[in-house]
């Protein structure tokens, strides 16, 4: 019982600093029905006064500020599902970016004692204070002997202190909330907002253990070495722990400071061009991405090299995926609206009692007014909107494994944006994808199908013997069944027994409660 009390009080709470803040009020109260409209109008009686006047950015972060970092995290989420949140919270929270308060550089010091057994002198020559805070670790500039003895500047990321104790605690609450939903809200259902907390979890708890991110490094590293203008850091395999990642430093400019990139004379729409590319050849040809490319987390150097840190949340497609979302958007990009229409439903994204063609003609009203025309002049809320009212129209599942790719195509093309007003995303995807296809939908991609094919072949073939070993041992066992009877050894026998009398006591202590009840009350109605 208590486990349940705790995280709704925790939500309670959750809701009384969402509603303080004027959170509430920038849901669009018309488009919810009666009951869900009433107690938010309630709630927004709980507005601190003057909260009106703050920008909707604001009160967001205010609230998620205070919320703490399990909230920044859920909301940074939120920010890929206008279905659930609403047009206006979901640009506000795209913008959302882990901008939190530093904790003290003591702190950090002893986690790093605490992880290596060792002081912090004997790692680095010097630790300095924090550059840079967020939600789950900040980042502190420090300095190590290369191989030559010369000083080398490295990133040390340190886990902040207590985090996974807090989120884990938050998350019963956040599974709390969605379960309410699917059982008191039959619409909310096909969002499936159980799973979306489950894709939460997962990405966190990967996030929290930085050992993980330095795979990620790695692994990143390995995939872009042959990709022009494009890497990652490099880590420090030997100050390395779960709460400790020690990393190249980088000497770069943000993406987010436009006026320096401006004064440095970087090309920008090429620069977005790169930004966009970059992360359509991961996701499609590597189907391992960075999940979080906002530009917080990009630098341009020098020489025009786009460097991506802070890879704590990536996102895999199978290869399956991956060719799925190629066609898809290559649908898009030739107008070939009946080929995107039939992949959703060979992907099982669309129920399959639904007219193929029916959502042809749907996709092609979402399509067309793309073509043509370049950022500047597309509603993106608008079309967000009408492909949302159509997965809805052919009852569409909420795809999990598609969340983190949804989450980051809404965020890198705002990035690319920021760099060039008039970007064309579909002629700017078109040499990826197109490449893309052409190599994996056309005669050496059919040929690699057929290699994978005879090599799963050749595994069933090497395991036919231990097949039919087992085949035969449990044939041996069915006859052996048919004609003696199912037998129990000692020891499960023993255990049946102690269930049963274990039951028999149950249901004794319950009907004497049960009558002891109906006791008090016959002799209250006298």
């Amino acid at each position: 019982m208590l486990s349940s009390i705790l995280p709704f009080y925790r939500l309670v709470v959750a809701g009384f600093v969402l509603a303080r803040e004027g959170v509430f009020g920038l849901v669009h109260l018309p488009d919810l029905p009666a009951g869900p409209r009433l107690a938010i109008s309630m709630a927004r009686m709980l507005e601190r006064k003057g909260v009106e006047k703050d920008a909707a950015a604001a009160r967001l972060t205010t609230a998620l500020n205070r919320l703490g970092p399990s909230y920044i995290k859920l909301g940074q989420f939120l920010a890929t599902r206008p279905d659930v949140v609403g047009k206006a919270a979901a640009q506000e929270l795209s913008a959302l970016q882990d901008n939190v308060p530093a904790f003290a550089t003591e702190q950090a010091r002893k986690t790093i004692r605490d992880q290596f057994g060792v002081p912090v002198e004997e790692l680095f020559e010097s630790f300095e204070e924090p550059v840079a805070a967020a939600s789950i670790a900040q980042v502190h500039p420090a300095f190590i002997k290369g191989p030559d003895g010369s000083l080398q500047k490295v990133a040390v990321k340190v886990l902040r202190p207590g985090v996974g104790r807090r989120f884990r605690r938050d998350l019963q609450s956040f599974y709390l909330a969605a379960r309410l939903a699917e059982k008191l809200s039959p619409a909310s259902r096909r969002l499936r907002p159980v799973a979306f907390v489950q894709t939460l979890e997962r990405s966190v708890t990967l996030e929290m253990d930085l050992r993980m991110e330095a795979a990620a490094l790695s692994e990143m590293a390995d995939n872009c070495k042959d990709d022009e203008l494009y890497r990652v850091p490099s880590v420090d395999w030997k100050r390395l722990s779960r709460s400790v990642l020690t990393m190249e430093w980088i000497d770069g400019i943000k993406l987010s400071d436009t006026e320096a990139l401006q004064a440095s004379h970087h090309d920008l729409p090429s620069l977005g061009d790169r930004v966009i590319q970059s992360f359509l050849r991961h996701a499609v040809r590597d189907g391992f991405f960075h999940a979080d490319m906002h530009q917080g987390n990009l630098f341009v150097q020098d020489d025009g090299t786009l460097v991506a840190v802070d890879l704590g949340i990536t996102g895999r497609l199978k290869l399956a995926e991956r060719r799925f979302l190629a066609e898809i958007l290559y649908g898009f990009i030739t107008r070939n609206y009946r080929r995107v229409a039939e992949v959703h439903f060979e992907a099982g994204y669309v129920p399959a009692d639904q007219d193929v063609d029916v959502f042809a003609q749907a996709i092609r009203a979402i399509g067309e007014p793309i073509h043509g025309h370049d950022a500047s002049e597309i509603s993106m809320a608008r079309l967000l909107t009408q492909l949302f009212e159509v997965t809805e129209m052919f009852n569409m599942h909420t795809q999990p494994q598609l969340i983190m790719l949804q989450k980051n195509m809404v965020v890198v093309e705002g990035v690319a944006r920021s760099l060039n007003p008039h970007l064309d995303m579909w002629n700017t995807a078109d040499p990826v994808v197109r490449s893309w296809i052409q190599y994996n939908l056309g005669p050496a991609g059919r040929i690699s199908d057929l290699g994978e094919a005879m090599g799963v072949v050749g595994k069933m073939v090497t395991s036919l013997p231990i097949l039919a070993e087992r085949a035969q041992k449990l044939s041996g066992e069915l006859e052996s069944m048919v004609n003696n009877g199912l037998r129990f050894d000692a020891a499960t026998a023993e255990a049946i027994g102690k269930s049963e009398a274990r039951h028999s006591r149950s249901g004794r202590v319950a009907l004497w409660v049960i009558a002891i009840a109906m006791a008090t009350l016959a002799y209250s109605q006298f």
